[in-house]
């Protein structure tokens, strides 16, 4: 009645017979300019693997509004990119007293999601649809509590 689905809550959706791609493209883009990064240069990684953050009372303290503007903005591009989801939810753990370290860690996430703007999730008719999981222990990798920070 309406016609086909283009736009649903922010979510960009391109539908054929065979396939559906959702992504938030616009979004994305819309992130990186009101930050202020168009200009930088983009990451090919959102996060470091032997990155660890923490709450270090030895580095300067960051703007919390600020901090916590960049991360809401970025836990609502995960609906469509699994691929921050990890580097986000790690990131999100220090809204309450950010530092200079987890606001470098934020934008080298933007950054990346400059250089990936047409990213998001893909289903297709012909695909296997069985989930097939992986973990990996880090053995108290939270330098703060020591908890292990992949379940």
């Amino acid at each position: 009645m309406l016609g086909e689905l283009n736009f649903f809550l922010g979510l960009q959706v391109k539908q054929s017979d065979e396939e559906i791609f959702i992504s938030q493209s616009k979004y994305a883009k819309n992130l990186v300019k009101r930050f202020g990064l168009e200009t930088a240069k983009p990451a090919k990684i959102p996060m470091g693997t032997t990155i660890k953050l923490s709450n270090d009372e030895n580095v300067t303290q960051v703007d919390p509004t600020l901090y916590r503007s960049k991360i809401g903005n970025l836990l609502y591009l995960t609906a469509s990119r699994p691929d921050i989801s990890y580097s986000v939810g790690v990131s999100a753990r220090f809204q309450g007293n950010p530092m200079e370290s987890n606001m470098t860690a934020v934008k080298r996430i933007i950054l990346y999601v400059k250089n990936t703007l047409e990213f998001g999730i893909w289903y297709s008719k012909e695909t296997d649809s069985n989930l097939v999981c992986y973990s990996d222990t880090d053995w108290a990798g939270n330098t703060d509590d020591r908890k292990s920070t992949s379940g």
